[in-house]
C-alpha cells in the first residue's frame, strides 16, 4: 500500500510538472509576400520549398488574409489583436503606441506569462531610427540592419519614383544582407535557448519587400515568371471610392509601363527580381527550421509564419499593396503546433489575421484576452473543416473594407460605393457585379457581415 501511494504521488507530481512546461514559440513574419508562390499555387515557378516544409508539419491556411494592406496597420493589428477600426491606426505614418499606450502586444502577453521574449528584424513597421519599434515588447531585440544599397542603380533603367523601385543582383556576399543578419541572430537564440524559461522568438524577414535586391544564387536558374493576367479597360467598372483610393498609387504602374516601352524587358526583369527575393526569403526560413531541428527545444516549439500583406505586380494595373483586392490581401499563413495540428493539413476556410493573437494565447495556455477583435483558430487547427462563422475582413484606410468568403470578395468604400467579385468564375476580379440587380440579395447579406466585434474594455481605456 505504501509503495502504491508513493507511485501515485510520483505520477501526480510528474503530471503537474508536465503541465507546467509551456511550449516555445518561433514567430516568423515575412514582408510583402503574395500568393504567387508555390506554397499556395503548386504550378507557380516561384518555388518556396522551405515554406512547404513548414506547412507539412502543421496547418496551411490556404485562404488567409491580412487585416490591412499596409505594413504599420497590418502589423499593429496582428500584434495587438485590434483592428484599425478599433485602434484608429490606419496608415504607415500612424503613431500606434500613442494610439494604444496601454494595449499589450502579443509579446508582452508572453512576457507576463514568464517567457523570455527575443526578436530581430522587421516585426513592427519601424523606421531606421526605430520610431515605431516597441522596446517594451522584448527582453532583447536586434534592430533591422540599414538598407545595404548599391552605390549605383543595378538595372539599366533610369530612376523613377525612388530608389525603392530598384532591382537587381545585390549584394555579392549573402552575409551582408539584412535578412541573413536577422536570421543569424535568431539561429543563435535557438541554439542557446533560455534554461529556466520558455522562449518566444520573433524573426522579421524583410524580403521580398522592395527594392528587389537578392544575392546572385537566387537569380540563377530562375525561370521567366509569367506576367500577371490583365484585362484592357479593367478599371472602367471601378466605383468612385476605388478610383479615389487608388489615385495616389497610379504613378508606380504608369511609370513601369513607360519604362518598359523605353527599355524593353524592364517590367519582366522587375517581376523576376521579386521572384528572386521570394526565393531568398524562403531560404532564410529554411535556415531557421534547420536551426530549430538541431536544437534542444525542437519537439516543444510552435512555429507560426505569416506575411503582413500581399503585393501587386501589375494585376488590375497596380503595383504595390495599398488596395482591397485579392492580390493585396491574400497571404501565406502557417501554424505548426506539436500535438495539436495534424501534419500536412490544409484549412480552406477564409480567415484573417485577427485570429493570430487569441490563437497563440490558447495554444500556450495563457489567459484569454476578451478585448481581442478576433477569435481563436484552435478549433480549425484541430479540425480544418470545423464550422467557422467569422468573416475574413481587410481594411485599408478609414471606412474602406473588404470581406472574403469562399466564393465572394465584397468591397465597400467610405463613400458607400462597392465592388463584388465571384471568385468561382472570376479569380482575376475583372468583372464588378455590384450594380447587377440579380445580385442584390447577395449584396445585402455581405453588407451585413462587415461588422466588427468591439472589445469588452472601452477603446478610450485602451488608448489612455
Amino acid at each position: 500500500m505504501i509503495l502504491r501511494a508513493l507511485f501515485l504521488l510520483t505520477l501526480s507530481f510528474t503530471s503537474i510538472k508536465a503541465e507546467e512546461v509551456k511550449p516555445n514559440v518561433l514567430f516568423v513574419v515575412i514582408d510583402d509576400m503574395n500568393n504567387n508562390i508555390s506554397l499556395l499555387d503548386p504550378k507557380s515557378p516561384i518555388k518556396t520549398p522551405n515554406l512547404k516544409r513548414l506547412a507539412e508539419r502543421g496547418t496551411l491556411f490556404t485562404r488567409a488574409y491580412c487585416i490591412s494592406a499596409a505594413c504599420n496597420p497590418s502589423r499593429v493589428a496582428t500584434l495587438t489583436g485590434l483592428r484599425p477600426s478599433t485602434s484608429g491606426v490606419y496608415q504607415n505614418a500612424s503613431n500606434w503606441r500613442k494610439a494604444l499606450p496601454n494595449r499589450k502586444t502579443i509579446m508582452q502577453q508572453f512576457q507576463d506569462a514568464g517567457y523570455a521574449v527575443y526578436g530581430a528584424g522587421k516585426i513592427f513597421h519601424h523606421k531606421l531610427e526605430g520610431a515605431f519599434h516597441d522596446k517594451a515588447s522584448f527582453n532583447d531585440f536586434l534592430q533591422m540592419s540599414p538598407q545595404n544599397m548599391p552605390t549605383k542603380k543595378l538595372n539599366k533603367a533610369p530612376e523613377y519614383g525612388s530608389r525603392n523601385t530598384d532591382w537587381g543582383i545585390w549584394p555579392v556576399d549573402e552575409k551582408d544582407t539584412i535578412d541573413f543578419r536577422t536570421t543569424e541572430y535568431c539561429i543563435r537564440r535557438l541554439k542557446n535557448p533560455p534554461k529556466n524559461k520558455p522562449l518566444f522568438l520573433a524573426c522579421g524577414i524583410f524580403k521580398p519587400h522592395s527594392p528587389f535586391f537578392a544575392p546572385s544564387k537566387y537569380h540563377k536558374n530562375l525561370p521567366t515568371i509569367k506576367k500577371p493576367n490583365r484585362l484592357e479597360n479593367d478599371l472602367n467598372d471601378l466605383p468612385p471610392g476605388a478610383k479615389a483610393l487608388m489615385k495616389r498609387n497610379k504613378w508606380f504602374w504608369n511609370g513601369m509601363t513607360k519604362l518598359d516601352k523605353k527599355i524593353p524587358g524592364s517590367y519582366q526583369n522587375f517581376i523576376n527580381a521579386y521572384a528572386a527575393c521570394c526565393r531568398f526569403a524562403d531560404a532564410q526560413v529554411g535556415r531557421l527550421l534547420d536551426a530549430l531541428d538541431g536544437s534542444t527545444i525542437a519537439k516543444n516549439t510552435i512555429v507560426v509564419l505569416w506575411s503582413d500583406h500581399g503585393f501587386h505586380l501589375g494585376e488590375k494595373d497596380h503595383i504595390e499593396k495599398f488596395a482591397l483586392w485579392e492580390k493585396t490581401n491574400h497571404i501565406p499563413f502557417i501554424i505548426s503546433a506539436p500535438n495539436i495540428t495534424k501534419p500536412n493539413s490544409r484549412c480552406d476556410q477564409p480567415v484573417d489575421l485577427t485570429v493570430l493573437y487569441p490563437t497563440l494565447l490558447e495554444l500556450c495556455g495563457l489567459k484569454k484576452d476578451s478585448r481581442c477583435d478576433g477569435f481563436s483558430a484552435v478549433p480549425l487547427l484541430m479540425n480544418p473543416e470545423a464550422l467557422w462563422q467569422y468573416p475574413a475582413i481587410s481594411t485599408y484606410g478609414k471606412d474602406n473594407h473588404s470581406i472574403r468568403t469562399k466564393k465572394w470578395r465584397y468591397i465597400r468604400y467610405n463613400d458607400g460605393s462597392e465592388e463584388l467579385y465571384n471568385h468561382n468564375y472570376d479569380p482575376n476580379e475583372w468583372t464588378n457585379l455590384a450594380k447587377q440587380t440579380t445580385i442584390a440579395p447577395i449584396l445585402t447579406k455581405l453588407r451585413a457581415r462587415i461588422s466588427f466585434s468591439q472589445p469588452a474594455e472601452p477603446v478610450s481605456n485602451l488608448r489612455r
